[in-house]
């Protein structure tokens, strides 16, 4: 099959569940295009980038932020409006296409691919906003395709707290088919209207193999080391994670905390670990290759993720970190938060906690810093769980399956996909 991946950025360190999809299919042969609006963070590509030679088959067709590469990028695409006028015309049709025609970003988008492939069996969108982006350059003509939107969580959140509980209807209506990472998120989705026949779930994975598990016990020189994997943004909750591990640093426990991700609140973060006076055991530090994650997972005894509804709605989806950790052993602290709770079997990987409750967050904390005999068992409960329901060769043979069934040819009526044999 032939399809096209559309994205936000790639590549980036943040989404290795989109690099683990596009390779999974490479593997199975399957041709992957990408579109994307912007390169991510190029000083550090994850190795597998490289491997398959993907940004070979990377396109970006979004508008350029800096005014003045706007300019360039247009006179670069004046001989495809000339080629093309009456189409392009369309793509800033306001009055129809709202936003993102009056913005130009979809007359971008358009110019850059009438002369990219454009003939897919599947486009598959990451995030609901690039399938409103898809379903429109569908609509179009300039792409073709079975149209299979992922949708993640600040789609569902965020986005529906801007846009309006509407925003989607239409791409409810003409997709082929929406998949959500989680059961919360599938229920998010049905109660905005998508049909359940149009609704499967369809999980991010790891792949476990990469993952070596290692029974957690307690450390030779007495020191606990907590590690917290995120990007500094509200709603991955970092701040309450400091807070806790600064009771547990002033009680007189001796812990070890690291937090790996960057982002706008890296110097609040930082200012707040320097009004704890805790600079020498909580640091921040910054972004890291994958398998300088895994190093960094493998010398570590519990991972937290404190994560909350940020004040303007937005939410995750199930992080993949999570996955990671527990594949390798650590039992996790988390919080009652969008599908986080299908995960993390409380009690039995690891506990969750209410959102933003720094209090309750110290004392389980507090508990499995005590009680390191209990770290083998959680390990051994969660990595059972993440190889039975989020192996990514698992769900990647799933999701060609899902492939093969909506691209049957048309019979007058949507081929319906049944959520229960993939959940």
């Amino acid at each position: 099959m032939k399809i096209a991946f559309i994205v936000n950025q790639f590549p980036t360190l943040s989404e290795t569940f989109i690099l683990n999809q596009i390779t999974g299919l490479i593997d199975r042969g399957h041709e992957v295009y990408i579109y994307a609006d912007r390169p991510g963070d190029m000083s550090k590509i994850h190795p597998e980038v490289e491997k398959y030679n993907l940004l070979t088959h990377t396109h970006y067709i979004g508008k350029p932020d800096n005014r003045i590469l706007r300019l360039i990028q247009m006179l670069k695409l004046l001989p495809n409006f000339w080629q093309h006028p009456i189409l392009l015309l369309h793509s800033i049709n306001f009055l129809k296409y709202g936003r993102q025609a009056a913005s130009l970003t979809l007359f971008y988008t358009v110019a850059q691919l009438l002369n990219k492939r454009r003939v897919y069996d599947i486009i598959h969108c990451h995030f609901g906003n690039n399938g409103l982006k898809a379903m429109i350059i569908k609509e179009l003509n300039v792409i073709q395709g079975k149209l299979v939107t992922a949708f993640h969580g600040y789609d569902v959140s965020q986005y529906i707290k801007n846009y309006g509980t509407n925003v989607y209807a239409k791409l409810f209506a003409t997709g082929e088919l929406c998949c959500p990472i989680s059961q919360h998120m599938k229920f998010q989705l049905a109660e905005l209207g998508c049909h359940e026949n149009n609704l499967v779930i369809h999980r991010m994975g790891i792949d476990c193999s990469k993952f070596l598990f290692t029974l957690r016990q307690q450390p030779q020189d007495g020191i606990v080391r907590i590690i917290t994997i995120a990007r500094l943004v509200e709603k991955k909750g970092v701040e309450y994670g400091i807070r806790a591990v600064a009771n547990l640093l002033k009680s007189g426990m001796k812990i070890e905390y690291n937090i790996v991700g960057d982002g706008f609140l890296h110097e609040n973060l930082q200012q707040l670990i320097q009004e704890f006076d805790l600079i020498d055991s909580i640091k921040l530090l910054g972004w890291k290759q994958q398998q300088e994650v895994i190093d960094i997972l493998s010398n570590s005894h519990i991972l937290l993720a404190p994560s909350v509804t940020s004040e303007n709605g937005d939410q995750e989806g199930i992080p993949i970190v999570l996955m990671e950790a527990i594949a390798m052993g650590l039992p996790v602290l988390s919080t009652y938060h969008s599908g986080i709770p299908e995960i993390i079997e409380h009690g039995k990987s690891g506990f969750l906690v209410p959102e933003r409750d720094v209090n309750a967050l110290t004392e389980k904390l507090h508990y499995l810093v005590e009680h390191p005999e209990s770290w083998a068992n959680m390990g051994l409960a969660g990595r059972a769980f993440v190889e039975e329901h989020y192996d990514i060769n698992k769900l990647n043979d799933r999701l060609v399956e899902i492939y093969k069934k909506i691209s049957h040819p048309d019979t007058g009526k949507k081929t319906a996909v049944t959520a229960s044999a993939y959940i």
